[in-house]
């Protein structure tokens, strides 16, 4: 009973006197009694600013200093700090019986006195101020806050006048300029630092580091190493969703609520600096060109000059450039039913062409025909739809069927890979590809093929003057026409009557003989026959036959050679 009495009695006495204590003090009077943090001079002090707690830096001068400079370096986020200059009118009295854990700034906190602000600073920027020393000064207060989240801040104090030689030296005109802007690169120039032009070629204690992003321009190394790091943080954490959640952070939190220790750290080395970083140019050159860039995207880029003996840095002004979009390719419209002929002009590398077809009605299809007219080229077409592809093929000697359906506009991209064998192609042709596009809304699907392009012709039925030929139809009704030339001796002429494509158009009507029509629901027995007459005995023909068809690019046969008898 006796300890709980006395337990009792010690808590209404805290209760009854510690607000009173408590509040004697104003609250810009209050310090906490916990370490205090001096700055030194001459040394770089990295600091850590929790979100929305004001941190203090106290400092004094030497006697006879004439003046001084305050440098603040702020890491990626906007901070406000201050300097101010604490005077007091009288001495702390030493017989005041102050507690042990009490500092010397808190005693003059307490004892009558005035404050003058000497500068104020908010941004991301470095800045420094320098002024004169006021010899009647007890205390010079640095306060620095972060108000928008936790953040980092060097601070560098020097005694006496001129620069202190911490920092690289910027030039006048510290801005990025674009030189000039391409499709995968952009060069940059920058007024040189005197820091490294007034040093001799041998000493290299300074350098450039250009760093290029697609996100936004940094103010210092450390925001963007701290950028490097949080987009690593977000990668890990979306490998570790499924870790355990611990009470740790919430401690952590609030450790630094109530422990607001403002511990000294020295800066990071040069190495650890840049750990993350990765420069595209290094050097002591003032130009520099940034390669292997994206077409037609927006590039931020920024250049810090490094001091490798001090581990300080200086950040340009930086600039963006927006890289040049890639060359688009010319797009030709077909239009419904036309042929034509696609040649590649470059023969030697890889060459391409781009189509457009819109078929007619609302089904909205329609019929793609192509044809390979040399055996050495290489070709594939690429047919796509709002950017989407529907359907890739090799394009040979054979024809080839592209059912379109579904979709307003066809985009065809033909595409010739490989070098060319041949030194021209059979007949004196220009063109490599065969291509038609025709409306199909009265179709349904592709039109059917012949079984077999070969044609036959009967030993038996040939004659001095005439001969039968028989061929393969289809269970469409479609037009055939026959087509003779009296052979010669020249190989290329030879050669050129077996060129796939050779159509009828490039036929003379003289060397037609006869068209009919056909049809067979049977495609077994889908074989149509023709007796040509009129021709010369002993002497070799050669006989196409092309298959005529309303849609599509007409089919043509291989070619027959048939020798007529001398006697009969």
């Amino acid at each position: 009973m006796a300890l709980t009495s006395l337990s009792w009695c010690l808590c209404a006495a805290l209760v009854l006197f510690w607000p009173q204590t408590h509040s004697a003090l104003a609250p810009e009077n209050e310090v906490p009694l916990r370490p205090t943090t001096w700055l030194p001079e001459g040394k770089i002090t990295a600091i850590t600013l929790p979100k929305g707690r004001t941190r203090r830096l106290y400092f004094t001068l030497k006697k006879k200093t004439p003046g001084m400079s305050v440098t603040v370096s702020p890491c990626d986020l906007p901070i406000e700090w201050s300097l101010a200059a604490r005077t007091l009118k009288d001495k702390p009295l030493k017989s005041l019986q102050w507690s042990t854990k009490k500092s010397v700034p808190e005693v003059w906190w307490r004892g009558p006195g005035t404050e003058e602000k000497l500068h104020s600073f908010t941004g991301t920027e470095v800045d420094t101020y320098e002024g004169p020393s006021y010899p009647h000064t007890s205390v010079y207060i640095l306060r620095l806050c972060s108000k928008q989240n936790n953040s980092r801040a060097t601070v560098f104090l020097h005694e006496g006048l001129g620069p202190s030689g911490a920092y690289p030296l910027l030039p006048a005109d510290p801005r990025v300029h674009t030189l000039g802007v391409g499709m995968t690169s952009v060069t940059l120039s920058w007024a040189p630092s005197d820091s490294i032009t007034s040093l001799p070629p041998t000493q290299k204690s300074y350098k450039y580091c250009v760093l290029a992003n697609s996100q936004q321009n940094y103010p210092s190394v450390c925001a963007a190493q701290q950028s490097v790091r949080k987009e690593k943080d977000q990668q890990q954490v979306k490998k570790e969703r499924r870790r355990r959640v611990t009470a740790w952070p919430i401690l952590k939190e609030w450790w630094w609520q109530q422990w607001d220790s403002e511990s000294q750290s020295t800066p990071p080395s040069l190495a650890d600096e840049f750990a993350d970083l990765q420069c595209v140019c290094q050097g002591t050159e003032s130009v520099c060109t940034v390669s292997e860039l994206l077409p037609e995207t927006q590039y931020y880029f920024d250049v810090f000059l490094i001091d490798r003996l001090n581990g300080t840095s200086a950040a340009y002004k930086g600039t963006l450039a927006r890289t040049h979009e890639e060359a688009r390719p010319t797009i030709t419209t077909l239009r419904d039913g036309e042929l034509r002929w696609v040649t590649f002009q470059d023969r030697g590398s890889r060459s391409e062409q781009f189509f457009s077809f819109r078929p007619r009605g609302l089904q909205q299809s329609g019929l793609l025909t192509l044809q390979s007219c040399s055996k050495g080229d290489k070709v594939k077409v690429t047919v796509s739809s709002k950017g989407q592809v529907l359907t890739q093929k090799a394009v040979r000697g054979e024809l080839e069927h592209i059912w379109l359906q579904g979709s307003p506009s066809y985009l065809i991209h033909l595409e010739r890979e490989g070098t060319t064998t041949d030194p021209a192609l059979p007949g004196g042709l220009t063109a490599s590809v065969k291509l038609q596009t025709s409306s199909a809304y009265h179709r349904r699907g592709v039109p059917s093929l012949p079984s077999t392009l070969q044609i036959k012709s009967f030993n038996r039925l040939r004659g001095c003057n005439t001969i039968t030929l028989a061929w393969m139809g289809t269970e469409e009704r479609s037009l055939y026409c026959v087509y003779r030339r009296k052979l010669g001796n020249s190989e290329a002429e030879t050669g050129a009557m077996t060129a796939p494509c050779l159509g009828p158009e490039s036929r003379s009507d003289t060397e037609r003989v006869l068209c009919k029509y056909f049809q067979e629901l049977n495609p077994r027995r889908a074989v149509t026959t023709a007796v040509i007459g009129g021709l010369e005995p002993g002497m070799a023909y050669v006989f196409d036959v092309y298959l005529m068809r309303r849609w599509g690019i007409p089919i043509k046969y291989a070619s027959k050679i048939v020798k007529t008898r001398k006697e009969c």
